[in-house]
Protein backbone atom coordinates (compact mmCIF):
# COMPACT_ATOMS: atom_id res chain seq x y z
CA UNK A 1 0.00 0.00 0.00
CA UNK A 2 1.52 3.76 -1.21
CA UNK A 3 0.24 6.63 1.50
CA UNK A 4 0.35 9.66 2.52
CA UNK A 5 0.28 12.01 5.64
CA UNK A 6 -0.35 15.66 4.22
CA UNK A 7 -1.64 18.02 7.31
CA UNK A 8 -5.12 16.46 8.14
CA UNK A 9 -5.55 14.51 5.71
CA UNK A 10 -4.97 10.62 5.15
CA UNK A 11 -5.30 9.61 1.65
CA UNK A 12 -3.91 6.04 0.93
CA UNK A 13 -4.00 4.18 -2.50
CA UNK A 14 -5.03 0.16 -2.12
CA UNK A 15 -5.09 -2.67 -3.66
CA UNK A 16 -8.38 -4.93 -2.76
CA UNK A 17 -8.40 -6.96 0.04
CA UNK A 18 -10.69 -8.74 1.72
CA UNK A 19 -12.01 -8.96 5.53
CA UNK A 20 -14.54 -9.31 8.26
CA UNK A 21 -17.62 -8.27 9.98
CA UNK A 22 -20.34 -5.93 12.74
CA UNK A 23 -23.27 -6.12 14.84
CA UNK A 24 -25.46 -3.44 16.76
CA UNK A 25 -23.73 -1.46 19.12
CA UNK A 26 -24.39 -1.07 22.81
CA UNK A 27 -26.10 2.44 23.93
CA UNK A 28 -23.60 5.59 24.54
CA UNK A 29 -23.86 7.88 27.17
CA UNK A 30 -25.33 10.86 26.87
CA UNK A 31 -23.58 14.13 27.34
CA UNK A 32 -23.41 17.90 25.80
CA UNK A 33 -22.72 17.81 22.50
CA UNK A 34 -19.92 20.58 21.13
CA UNK A 35 -17.42 21.46 18.32
CA UNK A 36 -13.97 19.73 18.27
CA UNK A 37 -10.53 20.78 17.05
CA UNK A 38 -9.15 18.47 14.45
CA UNK A 39 -5.79 16.99 15.99
CA UNK A 40 -2.62 18.29 14.07
CA UNK A 41 -0.89 15.22 12.92
CA UNK A 42 -2.99 11.58 13.27
CA UNK A 43 -1.00 8.82 11.97
CA UNK A 44 -3.39 6.03 10.93
CA UNK A 45 -2.26 2.26 12.57
CA UNK A 46 -3.79 -1.36 11.00
CA UNK A 47 -6.24 -2.70 13.42
CA UNK A 48 -4.19 -4.47 15.87
CA UNK A 49 -5.34 -7.39 17.83
CA UNK A 50 -7.62 -5.11 20.27
CA UNK A 51 -9.47 -3.24 18.15
CA UNK A 52 -10.33 -6.69 16.17
CA UNK A 53 -11.61 -8.20 19.13
CA UNK A 54 -13.79 -4.97 20.00
CA UNK A 55 -15.12 -4.87 16.66
CA UNK A 56 -18.51 -5.04 15.87
CA UNK A 57 -17.12 -6.97 12.78
CA UNK A 58 -16.21 -9.74 15.16
CA UNK A 59 -19.41 -9.77 17.57
CA UNK A 60 -21.19 -10.48 14.11
CA UNK A 61 -23.34 -13.73 13.82
CA UNK A 62 -22.34 -13.22 10.00
CA UNK A 63 -18.84 -13.49 10.97
CA UNK A 64 -19.21 -17.16 12.11
CA UNK A 65 -19.48 -18.40 9.03
CA UNK A 66 -17.31 -16.69 6.88
CA UNK A 67 -14.18 -18.84 5.21
CA UNK A 68 -10.95 -16.53 5.84
CA UNK A 69 -8.62 -18.89 3.97
CA UNK A 70 -10.24 -17.73 0.64
CA UNK A 71 -8.93 -14.09 1.59
CA UNK A 72 -5.27 -14.34 -0.08
CA UNK A 73 -5.88 -13.48 -4.03
CA UNK A 74 -8.04 -11.42 -5.68
CA UNK A 75 -5.09 -9.41 -7.65
CA UNK A 76 -3.61 -12.34 -9.56
CA UNK A 77 -7.32 -13.15 -11.04
CA UNK A 78 -7.93 -9.41 -11.65
CA UNK A 79 -4.82 -8.98 -13.29
CA UNK A 80 -5.68 -7.98 -17.51
CA UNK A 81 -4.10 -6.14 -20.06
CA UNK A 82 -7.65 -4.00 -20.71
CA UNK A 83 -8.63 -2.23 -17.73
CA UNK A 84 -11.70 -0.84 -16.64
CA UNK A 85 -12.62 2.63 -16.09
CA UNK A 86 -13.86 1.60 -12.25
CA UNK A 87 -11.19 1.68 -10.36
CA UNK A 88 -10.47 2.49 -6.40
CA UNK A 89 -9.12 6.55 -5.79
CA UNK A 90 -7.97 6.13 -2.30
CA UNK A 91 -8.96 5.63 0.84
CA UNK A 92 -9.84 8.42 3.85
CA UNK A 93 -8.40 6.65 6.95
CA UNK A 94 -8.92 8.09 10.45
CA UNK A 95 -8.53 5.46 13.22
CA UNK A 96 -11.31 6.40 15.44
CA UNK A 97 -14.63 4.45 14.47
CA UNK A 98 -16.95 1.97 12.63
CA UNK A 99 -18.22 3.99 9.72
CA UNK A 100 -21.83 4.05 9.77
CA UNK A 101 -23.46 6.71 7.37
CA UNK A 102 -22.20 9.22 4.62
CA UNK A 103 -23.70 12.33 2.65
CA UNK A 104 -21.74 13.54 -0.13
CA UNK A 105 -22.86 17.51 -1.18
CA UNK A 106 -20.78 19.20 -3.70
CA UNK A 107 -17.22 18.39 -3.23
CA UNK A 108 -18.04 18.33 0.81
CA UNK A 109 -18.15 14.73 2.03
CA UNK A 110 -19.56 14.27 5.77
CA UNK A 111 -18.96 11.06 7.63
CA UNK A 112 -20.41 9.93 10.82
CA UNK A 113 -18.98 6.89 12.94
CA UNK A 114 -19.68 5.35 16.54
CA UNK A 115 -17.09 7.89 17.82
CA UNK A 116 -19.72 10.29 17.80
CA UNK A 117 -17.71 12.43 15.65
CA UNK A 118 -18.97 13.72 12.33
CA UNK A 119 -16.23 14.54 10.18
CA UNK A 120 -16.10 16.66 7.37
CA UNK A 121 -13.59 16.13 4.08
CA UNK A 122 -12.84 18.35 1.00
CA UNK A 123 -11.30 17.33 -1.70
CA UNK A 124 -9.48 14.19 0.24
CA UNK A 125 -8.27 17.11 3.09
CA UNK A 126 -10.11 16.61 6.46
CA UNK A 127 -11.65 20.34 6.56
CA UNK A 128 -14.25 20.51 9.57
CA UNK A 129 -15.85 18.40 11.95
CA UNK A 130 -18.60 18.57 14.58
CA UNK A 131 -19.19 16.51 18.02
CA UNK A 132 -22.51 15.20 19.24
CA UNK A 133 -21.59 12.64 22.47
CA UNK A 134 -24.79 11.68 22.92
CA UNK A 135 -25.15 8.58 20.25
CA UNK A 136 -23.36 6.88 17.34
CA UNK A 137 -24.30 8.61 14.84
CA UNK A 138 -26.35 6.40 12.51
CA UNK A 139 -27.92 8.99 9.27
CA UNK A 140 -26.47 12.00 7.96
CA UNK A 141 -28.62 14.49 5.84
CA UNK A 142 -28.10 17.69 4.11
CA UNK A 143 -30.96 19.99 3.83
CA UNK A 144 -29.60 23.37 2.43
CA UNK A 145 -27.76 25.13 4.93
CA UNK A 146 -28.89 22.52 7.69
CA UNK A 147 -27.58 19.32 8.71
CA UNK A 148 -29.74 16.29 10.20
CA UNK A 149 -28.34 13.83 11.96
CA UNK A 150 -30.08 10.71 13.21
CA UNK A 151 -28.14 8.64 16.37
CA UNK A 152 -28.73 5.67 18.00
CA UNK A 153 -29.97 7.46 21.30
CA UNK A 154 -33.29 7.42 19.05
CA UNK A 155 -32.28 11.78 18.42
CA UNK A 156 -32.19 13.82 15.70
CA UNK A 157 -29.99 16.76 16.21
CA UNK A 158 -29.66 19.47 13.61
CA UNK A 159 -26.77 21.80 13.04
CA UNK A 160 -26.21 25.08 10.81
CA UNK A 161 -23.39 25.19 8.82
CA UNK A 162 -21.38 29.28 9.24
CA UNK A 163 -20.95 30.42 5.60
CA UNK A 164 -18.00 32.00 6.82
CA UNK A 165 -15.35 29.72 8.73
CA UNK A 166 -17.07 26.48 7.70
CA UNK A 167 -18.38 25.97 11.98
CA UNK A 168 -20.87 23.86 12.68
CA UNK A 169 -23.10 24.75 15.19
CA UNK A 170 -25.72 22.55 16.72
CA UNK A 171 -29.30 24.71 16.58
CA UNK A 172 -31.48 22.39 17.90
CA UNK A 173 -32.45 18.51 18.77
CA UNK A 174 -35.80 16.45 17.38
CA UNK A 175 -38.50 16.90 19.33
CA UNK A 176 -37.36 19.43 20.46
CA UNK A 177 -37.66 20.79 24.25
CA UNK A 178 -40.81 23.40 23.82
CA UNK A 179 -42.49 20.58 22.00
CA UNK A 180 -41.61 17.69 24.36
CA UNK A 181 -42.56 19.89 27.35
CA UNK A 182 -46.44 20.93 25.67
CA UNK A 183 -46.82 17.38 24.73
CA UNK A 184 -46.12 15.84 27.81
CA UNK A 185 -48.97 17.86 29.50
CA UNK A 186 -51.22 15.97 28.06
CA UNK A 187 -51.68 11.90 29.22
CA UNK A 188 -53.26 11.31 25.74
CA UNK A 189 -49.90 11.63 23.93
CA UNK A 190 -48.29 8.74 25.75
CA UNK A 191 -48.32 5.55 24.26
CA UNK A 192 -47.26 2.07 25.70
CA UNK A 193 -43.98 0.36 24.34
CA UNK A 194 -42.66 -3.12 24.76
CA UNK A 195 -46.06 -4.13 26.93
CA UNK A 196 -45.31 -2.18 29.70
CA UNK A 197 -43.66 1.66 29.74
CA UNK A 198 -44.51 4.19 28.18
CA UNK A 199 -43.26 7.07 26.26
CA UNK A 200 -44.29 10.28 24.25
CA UNK A 201 -45.31 9.57 20.61
CA UNK A 202 -43.09 12.43 19.07
CA UNK A 203 -40.08 10.67 20.58
CA UNK A 204 -38.25 7.97 18.87
CA UNK A 205 -37.47 5.33 22.27
CA UNK A 206 -34.85 3.17 19.80
CA UNK A 207 -32.03 3.78 17.08
CA UNK A 208 -32.43 5.79 14.60
CA UNK A 209 -31.63 4.14 11.53
CA UNK A 210 -32.01 6.34 8.18
CA UNK A 211 -33.48 9.93 7.43
CA UNK A 212 -35.11 10.96 3.95
CA UNK A 213 -36.52 14.09 2.81
CA UNK A 214 -39.67 14.78 0.82
CA UNK A 215 -38.56 15.67 -2.65
CA UNK A 216 -39.71 19.93 -1.84
CA UNK A 217 -37.50 19.36 1.37
CA UNK A 218 -40.14 20.86 3.83
CA UNK A 219 -40.56 17.32 5.30
CA UNK A 220 -37.89 15.01 7.32
CA UNK A 221 -38.79 11.61 7.69
CA UNK A 222 -37.07 9.71 10.31
CA UNK A 223 -37.23 5.54 10.59
CA UNK A 224 -36.49 3.63 13.73
CA UNK A 225 -36.06 0.18 15.35
CA UNK A 226 -39.26 1.01 17.46
CA UNK A 227 -40.89 -0.08 14.36
CA UNK A 228 -42.38 3.33 13.53
CA UNK A 229 -41.60 6.36 11.10
CA UNK A 230 -41.92 9.90 12.39
CA UNK A 231 -42.41 12.76 9.77
CA UNK A 232 -41.21 16.50 10.91
CA UNK A 233 -41.60 20.06 9.54
CA UNK A 234 -38.32 21.44 8.32
CA UNK A 235 -39.49 24.56 9.07
CA UNK A 236 -40.04 24.51 12.79
CA UNK A 237 -38.38 20.92 13.63
CA UNK A 238 -42.25 19.94 14.68
CA UNK A 239 -42.97 15.98 14.41
CA UNK A 240 -46.29 16.16 12.77
CA UNK A 241 -47.06 12.32 12.80
CA UNK A 242 -45.85 9.05 14.17
CA UNK A 243 -46.66 5.75 11.95
CA UNK A 244 -46.35 2.92 13.90
CA UNK A 245 -45.39 0.68 10.20
CA UNK A 246 -44.20 -2.26 11.18
CA UNK A 247 -43.87 -5.43 13.19
CA UNK A 248 -40.17 -5.00 14.02
CA UNK A 249 -37.42 -2.81 13.30
CA UNK A 250 -37.69 -0.10 10.63
CA UNK A 251 -34.11 -0.66 8.76
CA UNK A 252 -35.11 1.85 5.70
CA UNK A 253 -37.12 4.39 4.07
CA UNK A 254 -37.21 6.19 1.69
CA UNK A 255 -39.46 9.11 -0.36
CA UNK A 256 -40.44 8.09 -3.75
CA UNK A 257 -42.70 9.17 -6.30
CA UNK A 258 -46.31 10.20 -7.05
CA UNK A 259 -45.96 11.16 -2.84
CA UNK A 260 -45.59 7.66 -1.72
CA UNK A 261 -42.98 6.93 0.80
CA UNK A 262 -41.26 2.99 1.41
CA UNK A 263 -40.53 1.19 4.28
CA UNK A 264 -38.14 -1.71 4.90
CA UNK A 265 -38.47 -3.62 8.10
CA UNK A 266 -36.47 -6.53 9.87
CA UNK A 267 -40.02 -7.92 9.75
CA UNK A 268 -39.34 -8.60 6.16
CA UNK A 269 -41.90 -6.86 4.34
CA UNK A 270 -41.70 -3.52 2.14
CA UNK A 271 -44.86 -1.82 2.37
CA UNK A 272 -46.19 1.80 0.77
CA UNK A 273 -47.54 4.87 2.48
CA UNK A 274 -49.48 7.42 0.41
CA UNK A 275 -49.28 10.85 1.24
CA UNK A 276 -52.89 12.98 1.12
CA UNK A 277 -53.24 16.74 2.11
CA UNK A 278 -55.53 17.39 4.72
CA UNK A 279 -56.70 20.92 5.61
CA UNK A 280 -53.79 22.83 6.00
CA UNK A 281 -51.10 19.53 6.66
CA UNK A 282 -50.89 15.93 5.37
CA UNK A 283 -51.31 12.86 6.34
CA UNK A 284 -49.81 9.79 5.33
CA UNK A 285 -52.21 6.33 5.12
CA UNK A 286 -51.36 3.05 4.59
CA UNK A 287 -51.32 1.84 0.82
CA UNK A 288 -50.29 -1.82 0.24
CA UNK A 289 -47.59 -4.19 1.26
CA UNK A 290 -45.08 -4.64 -2.06
CA UNK A 291 -42.75 -7.88 -0.54
CA UNK A 292 -43.23 -10.11 2.38
CA UNK A 293 -40.42 -12.55 3.31
CA UNK A 294 -38.21 -14.08 5.68
CA UNK A 295 -35.13 -12.39 5.41
CA UNK A 296 -35.44 -8.62 7.12
CA UNK A 297 -35.08 -5.77 4.51
CA UNK A 298 -32.17 -4.03 5.07
CA UNK A 299 -32.04 -0.40 2.82
CA UNK A 300 -34.56 0.86 -0.22
CA UNK A 301 -33.60 3.23 -2.83
CA UNK A 302 -35.37 4.86 -5.66
CA UNK A 303 -33.42 5.49 -9.14
CA UNK A 304 -33.16 9.44 -10.07
CA UNK A 305 -35.87 9.15 -13.20
CA UNK A 306 -38.16 7.90 -10.37
CA UNK A 307 -38.89 4.73 -12.45
CA UNK A 308 -37.71 2.44 -9.82
CA UNK A 309 -37.83 1.15 -6.65
CA UNK A 310 -34.97 -1.32 -5.03
CA UNK A 311 -34.66 -3.21 -1.89
CA UNK A 312 -31.50 -4.78 -0.38
CA UNK A 313 -32.22 -7.83 1.86
CA UNK A 314 -30.58 -9.97 4.24
CA UNK A 315 -29.88 -13.09 2.11
CA UNK A 316 -27.84 -10.70 -0.34
CA UNK A 317 -30.48 -10.07 -2.73
CA UNK A 318 -31.82 -6.81 -4.14
CA UNK A 319 -35.06 -6.90 -5.57
CA UNK A 320 -36.78 -3.95 -7.42
CA UNK A 321 -39.93 -3.02 -9.04
CA UNK A 322 -40.86 -0.97 -11.84
CA UNK A 323 -43.56 2.13 -11.59
CA UNK A 324 -44.25 2.30 -15.28
CA UNK A 325 -45.83 -1.33 -14.68
CA UNK A 326 -47.93 -0.02 -11.49
CA UNK A 327 -44.88 -1.39 -9.49
CA UNK A 328 -45.12 -4.76 -11.06
CA UNK A 329 -41.82 -6.64 -9.63
CA UNK A 330 -38.99 -6.61 -12.48
CA UNK A 331 -36.74 -8.91 -11.42
CA UNK A 332 -33.54 -9.60 -8.70
CA UNK A 333 -30.20 -8.62 -9.22
CA UNK A 334 -27.65 -11.65 -7.75
CA UNK A 335 -24.70 -10.15 -7.24
CA UNK A 336 -24.20 -10.93 -2.78
CA UNK A 337 -24.46 -14.02 -0.68
CA UNK A 338 -24.21 -12.00 2.13
CA UNK A 339 -26.58 -9.31 3.48
CA UNK A 340 -26.92 -6.17 1.71
CA UNK A 341 -26.03 -3.22 3.82
CA UNK A 342 -27.02 -0.24 1.65
CA UNK A 343 -27.83 0.97 -1.84
CA UNK A 344 -27.72 3.77 -3.61
CA UNK A 345 -28.18 5.29 -7.32
CA UNK A 346 -26.94 7.39 -9.41
CA UNK A 347 -27.59 8.59 -13.58
CA UNK A 348 -28.23 4.72 -14.85
CA UNK A 349 -26.35 3.25 -12.55
CA UNK A 350 -27.33 1.10 -9.11
CA UNK A 351 -24.53 0.48 -6.37
CA UNK A 352 -25.25 -2.62 -3.48
CA UNK A 353 -22.97 -2.32 -0.85
CA UNK A 354 -22.76 -5.96 1.38
CA UNK A 355 -21.53 -7.50 4.37
CA UNK A 356 -19.43 -9.58 2.10
CA UNK A 357 -17.16 -6.49 1.73
CA UNK A 358 -18.07 -5.93 -1.72
CA UNK A 359 -19.52 -3.08 -3.99
CA UNK A 360 -22.08 -4.48 -6.70
CA UNK A 361 -22.04 -1.96 -9.72
CA UNK A 362 -25.18 -2.06 -12.16
CA UNK A 363 -26.18 -0.31 -15.00
CA UNK A 364 -30.39 -0.17 -15.97
CA UNK A 365 -30.11 -0.72 -19.88
CA UNK A 366 -33.11 0.85 -21.97
CA UNK A 367 -34.45 -2.06 -22.40
CA UNK A 368 -34.42 -2.44 -18.52
CA UNK A 369 -32.65 -5.26 -18.24
CA UNK A 370 -29.79 -4.22 -15.56
CA UNK A 371 -25.68 -5.29 -16.25
CA UNK A 372 -23.24 -6.23 -13.56
CA UNK A 373 -19.87 -3.89 -14.53
CA UNK A 374 -18.15 -4.29 -11.40
CA UNK A 375 -17.81 -5.57 -8.21
CA UNK A 376 -15.72 -3.07 -6.09
CA UNK A 377 -12.97 -4.83 -3.48
CA UNK A 378 -11.09 -3.22 -1.04
CA UNK A 379 -12.56 -3.25 2.20
CA UNK A 380 -11.41 -5.40 4.87
CA UNK A 381 -14.70 -5.24 6.81
CA UNK A 382 -18.60 -4.56 5.88
CA UNK A 383 -19.69 -1.65 3.67
CA UNK A 384 -22.58 0.40 5.20
CA UNK A 385 -23.14 3.13 3.33
CA UNK A 386 -22.62 4.81 0.34
CA UNK A 387 -22.52 8.13 -0.88
CA UNK A 388 -22.57 9.20 -4.91
CA UNK A 389 -21.76 12.67 -6.21
CA UNK A 390 -20.92 13.12 -10.17
CA UNK A 391 -16.97 13.29 -11.05
CA UNK A 392 -16.85 17.23 -12.65
CA UNK A 393 -12.87 16.19 -13.69
CA UNK A 394 -14.50 14.29 -16.89
CA UNK A 395 -11.27 13.88 -18.89
CA UNK A 396 -12.96 11.69 -21.64
CA UNK A 397 -15.30 13.32 -24.23
CA UNK A 398 -19.18 12.13 -24.03
CA UNK A 399 -17.76 9.74 -20.68
CA UNK A 400 -20.39 10.25 -17.87
CA UNK A 401 -18.65 9.16 -14.44
CA UNK A 402 -19.39 9.38 -10.13
CA UNK A 403 -17.45 9.65 -7.55
CA UNK A 404 -18.81 6.51 -5.13
CA UNK A 405 -17.63 6.88 -1.70
CA UNK A 406 -17.98 3.70 0.12
CA UNK A 407 -17.99 3.65 4.65
CA UNK A 408 -17.11 0.38 5.98
CA UNK A 409 -16.81 -1.18 9.65
CA UNK A 410 -13.25 -1.37 8.80
CA UNK A 411 -12.81 2.34 10.04
CA UNK A 412 -12.38 3.50 6.53
CA UNK A 413 -13.87 5.93 3.46
CA UNK A 414 -12.70 4.65 0.26
CA UNK A 415 -13.51 6.41 -3.33
CA UNK A 416 -14.26 4.86 -6.53
CA UNK A 417 -14.18 6.66 -10.08
CA UNK A 418 -17.02 4.69 -11.49
CA UNK A 419 -17.65 5.40 -15.46
CA UNK A 420 -21.69 4.49 -16.53
CA UNK A 421 -19.83 3.16 -19.90
CA UNK A 422 -17.63 1.12 -18.68
CA UNK A 423 -17.70 -2.51 -20.09
CA UNK A 424 -18.76 -5.69 -17.80
CA UNK A 425 -16.13 -7.92 -16.89
CA UNK A 426 -14.42 -11.10 -18.14
CA UNK A 427 -15.59 -14.39 -18.18
CA UNK A 428 -13.79 -16.01 -14.98
CA UNK A 429 -14.56 -19.59 -13.36
CA UNK A 430 -15.04 -17.84 -10.04
CA UNK A 431 -16.60 -14.82 -11.10
CA UNK A 432 -20.74 -14.31 -11.72
CA UNK A 433 -22.68 -12.48 -13.40
CA UNK A 434 -26.52 -12.01 -13.48
CA UNK A 435 -28.89 -10.21 -15.37
CA UNK A 436 -32.04 -8.94 -13.21
CA UNK A 437 -33.92 -11.95 -13.96
CA UNK A 438 -31.49 -14.13 -11.95
CA UNK A 439 -29.39 -16.00 -14.65
CA UNK A 440 -25.81 -16.33 -14.88
CA UNK A 441 -24.13 -15.23 -18.30
CA UNK A 442 -20.74 -14.66 -18.88
CA UNK A 443 -18.67 -11.23 -18.22
CA UNK A 444 -16.79 -8.99 -20.56
CA UNK A 445 -13.55 -6.51 -19.80
CA UNK A 446 -11.90 -6.52 -16.61
CA UNK A 447 -12.74 -5.21 -12.78
CA UNK A 448 -11.37 -5.94 -9.59
CA UNK A 449 -13.73 -8.09 -8.63
CA UNK A 450 -14.24 -11.04 -5.58
CA UNK A 451 -16.15 -14.63 -5.24
CA UNK A 452 -19.16 -14.54 -2.57
CA UNK A 453 -19.25 -17.01 -0.34
CA UNK A 454 -22.61 -18.44 1.34
CA UNK A 455 -24.04 -17.76 4.69
CA UNK A 456 -26.72 -18.01 7.16
CA UNK A 457 -29.13 -14.71 8.46
CA UNK A 458 -27.76 -12.85 11.34
CA UNK A 459 -28.98 -9.91 13.06
CA UNK A 460 -31.96 -8.97 11.71
CA UNK A 461 -31.15 -4.78 12.62
CA UNK A 462 -29.14 -2.95 10.54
Amino acid sequence: MKGSTRGNRIFSEENSTRGQKFDRLKNSPEHEESGFTTPQSYEPDPMVAEDAALSPFNKSPWSAHMNNNDNNNNASETANDNFSPNVLMGALVREEGHIYSLAASGDLLYTGSDSKNIRIWKKHNEYSGFKSNSGLVKAIIIAKEKIFTGHQDGKIRVWKVSTKNATHKRIGTLPTLKNYIKCSMKPSNYVEVRGKSKVLWIKHFDSISCLSLSEDHTLLYSASWDKTFKVWRVSDFKCLESISAHDDAVNALVVGFDGLVFTGSADGTVKIWRKELQGKGTKHFFSQTLLKQECAVTALAVNPDATIIYCGSSDGLVNFWEREKNLQHGGVLRGHKLAVLCLATAGCLVFSGSADMGICVWRLGPDGEHICLSVLTGHTGPVKCLAVERDHDQSTSGETRWIVYSGSLDKSVKMWRISEQAQPMVPNQKHQHYTSDGYCVPMLSSAPSFASRGGKKGSRRF
